[in-house]
């Protein structure tokens, strides 16, 4: 007999279940409030995590690519365009990096910040184009939070005096950024005071760190050594008897590793460049970014332990 009575119990509370899971699908859903704040959209991770410091609660940043991802030859989806037609700002970098900028605004209707606008461009060796890396020195970054900190402050005034707050105290962190890597720098003997990479995106933080710059391609759309280009830098690293070589990222470093083997160097190791990485990842941060990138290159150079 109890088995009898179990039975139905259990099909009468398997009925209840269902009818109050039919019910609730049947209820209206309560939809999410909408986000009241302006949305920025930056062209690549690291600008959208400029923007994000500066603009703190205050303003929903957006970036266009993700983690990972080679700016230069990047080519913009339809999603992109939705996402630049719904957004009320774009910034972008400038100094010729996205090339496909143009083709991307040209249809919309959405205001656009280059974040250069008040750097002075270093030319690509051997050539009349800017340089477009102008973040990767920590002493530059600094026109990039105040260009950053303008364009928020014309986007939403309201928030203003919070804006010039929180990019007061990122100039000084990047500041002392690049006091210390100009310090740990200062033991180096002059022979050797040489940055040698894959790509010539260091070309600021060279000269902002009294280096000078040796590369195997200067941008990276090139992605591979040639013959010609790994010789050439096989005899600067020679010559110089320079300690370490690198590579970034996004490329592979076979051809720098080529040189380090042809010339004893060292292969200093990996440093970045176009894009931060996955929250739990080395880089998650702009400021991270240059810390890795100045520890490495101290590591290389000098010997010390990073």
């Amino acid at each position: 007999m109890p088995n009898f009575r179990w039975a139905p119990r259990v099909a009468a509370a398997s009925g209840a279940v269902a009818l109050a899971a039919g019910l609730a699908a049947c209820a209206p859903r309560a939809e999410a409030a909408p986000d009241p704040r302006p949305v920025v959209l930056a062209t690549f991770t690291v600008l959208a995590d400029i923007a994000q410091v500066v603009a703190g609660p205050d303003v929903r940043v957006e970036s266009l690519t993700g983690v990972g991802t080679e700016i230069h030859g990047y080519e913009p989806t339809p999603d992109d365009l939705r996402r630049a037609a719904e957004a009320d700002l774009l910034l972008a970098n400038g100094l010729g990096l996205e090339a496909w900028l143009d083709g991307l605004v040209a249809p919309l209707d959405i205001p656009t910040v280059l974040l250069t606008d008040d750097v002075e461009p270093l030319a690509i060796a051997g050539s009349e184009h800017a340089n477009p890396h102008a973040w990767m020195s920590p002493a530059t970054g600094r026109a990039y939070v105040e260009a950053v900190r303008a364009a928020l402050t014309d986007l939403a005034p309201a928030h203003a005096d919070a804006f010039a707050a929180r990019a007061a105290a990122y100039t000084a962190e990047l500041e002392a950024l690049h006091a210390e890597l100009v310090g740990r720098l200062e033991a180096l003997e002059d022979d050797q005071r040489m940055l040698v990479t894959c790509e010539g995106a260091f070309s600021y933080l060279a000269r902002d760190a009294g280096l000078d710059e040796a590369y195997l391609w200067p941008v990276n759309a090139e992605r591979q050594g040639t013959p010609r280009q790994v010789a050439a830098v096989v005899l600067r690293v020679r010559d110089a008897d320079v300690p370490a070589v690198f590579c970034e990222s996004t490329v592979s470093p076979t051809a720098q590793q080529q040189v380090a083997r042809e010339t004893g160097a060292r292969f200093g190791g990996t440093l970045y460049v176009d894009s931060l990485s996955e929250p739990g990842g080395p880089v998650p941060t702009y400021l991270d970014l240059l810390r890795h990138d100045v520890d490495v290159v101290v590591a290389g150079l000098t010997g010390a332990a990073p």
